[in-house]
């Protein structure tokens, strides 16, 4: 097996490490938050407005962390300052806060937690990248460790939680801040080189084509559709008589079929275009937010939903990363990664956190996935063209 094969998988070692200590810490904070400032007495659109601010920080902060990454190649030294950073805003939750205090800390925490991702998959997208081409294989097997974590901590906190309360959440995000803290500092000093050329590079010329547009359109759809599950899931469950112990397991079926699907992508990702995959991802989501808004009530259809999250969430996900890195090679890679995590997390966060509070408020959380169900399918067309974009009619690869 040749030297620089054996040393990139060494070099990955660390970013399965980052991977799974931030998404164990996204496992509980993001399912557990609404609970929290439940118990704290705060009422649904308070509620939206405080779990959207991690959202609103996606509007700008990765995108400007992206750029600084991008002119300095310094990608690891940046995500230890914004982990350092995130860790001690957390602390400050151990103290009692009113709500704009806790939403100026959320704020300062969320900023630079929002930068984590995607520098942490421009890097890993670059290492991955072997001869010119997108590794599936080596980037989902590095990938599913976030899904692990993820897993861990949702399912335990949710048991934690229901017996003792939440009254140690500040706690938890403290701990598992630490846990990625330590993990960034063991990454390794890899510095991409920069040229005078990279720099310049500019990327409002990829902005400006048909496929990569209606890409972001699809993108953006695709995950305001998902914000029925990220804001208000174990809310919806809860209103539903669901346990917390039950609200973890429902969230852990979800990364179960999520960890499959990253370990096995390199068997069938190939088989079909990874547009035509985008175009499966969100028809994919219509038909979950309409499941989970029809039948929540019943357990064995939600779980049948969850199980939709292994395209939903991770399939589409990995093919979303591989065309970022077709469209947005070389040095703009990390404004690329930035601008997807902006208008696919950030816009579609803000919106669906506050117009779902403002729904779930008023007619009831179910509406919101029928909503959902409404964006997924607006995703689903957008999808389409990016596909017709790629191979119009009459024009179909015979192999993938």
């Amino acid at each position: 097996m040749p030297n620089s094969v054996v040393a990139t998988r060494r070099q990955l070692v660390p970013f399965a490490a980052v991977s799974a200590t931030y998404f164990a810490h996204i496992g509980f904070f993001n399912p557990y938050l609404p609970l929290w400032l439940k118990e704290l007495g705060f009422g649904l659109l308070a509620i939206s407005v405080l779990t959207s601010i991690q959202a609103a920080t996606r509007l700008f902060a990765p995108y400007g962390w992206g750029w600084l990454s991008d002119h300095t190649g310094e990608r690891a030294k940046l995500l230890r300052y914004s982990a350092t950073v995130a860790l001690l805003c957390a602390c400050v939750l151990l103290f009692d806060l009113g709500p704009i205090a806790l939403g100026l800390v959320l704020l300062a925490m969320f900023t630079h937690t929002s930068s984590m991702m995607p520098m942490s998959e421009a890097a890993m997208a670059h290492l991955v990248s072997l001869g010119g081409g997108f590794d599936a294989k080596r980037y989902g097997r590095v990938r599913l460790f976030g899904s692990l974590g993820f897993l861990v901590t949702v399912f335990l906190a949710g048991a934690w939680f229901e017996h003792f309360g939440m009254k140690h959440f500040p706690g938890w995000t403290v701990l598992s801040l630490a846990a990625v803290t330590v993990s960034v500092w063991l990454l390794p000093d890899l510095k991409e080189a920069v040229s005078i050329n990279d720099v310049k590079e500019a990327v409002m010329p990829v902005l400006r084509q048909k496929p990569v547009i209606w890409f972001f359109i699809a993108a953006f759809f695709h995950v305001l559709s998902h914000m029925g599950v990220y804001v208000f899931f174990s809310l919806y469950l809860d209103s539903l008589g669901y346990s917390k112990v039950w609200i973890g397991i429902l969230w852990a079926v979800s990364v179960i079929v999520e960890i499959g699907c990253f370990f096995t992508q390199s068997k069938w990702l190939n088989k079909i275009p990874l547009t035509a995959w985008l175009l499966v991802c969100s028809g994919a989501m219509a038909l979950r937010m309409g499941m989970t808004a029809q039948w929540a009530d019943v357990l064995w259809v939600l779980l049948v939903a969850q199980a939709l999250h292994a395209l939903t969430f991770a399939a589409h996900h990995t093919v979303c990363v591989a065309l970022l890195s077709d469209y947005f090679p070389g040095r703009l890679r990390g404004r690329g990664q930035a601008l997807y995590t902006v208008i696919a997390y950030g816009f579609p966060g803000v919106l669906g956190g506050l117009a779902g509070g403002l729904l779930g408020d008023s007619l009831g959380l179910q509406s919101v996935y029928w909503a959902s169900m409404g964006a997924a399918l607006a995703a689903t067309f957008s999808a389409y063209k990016v596909w017709r974009l790629q191979y119009p009619l009459g024009n179909f690869p015979k192999t993938a």
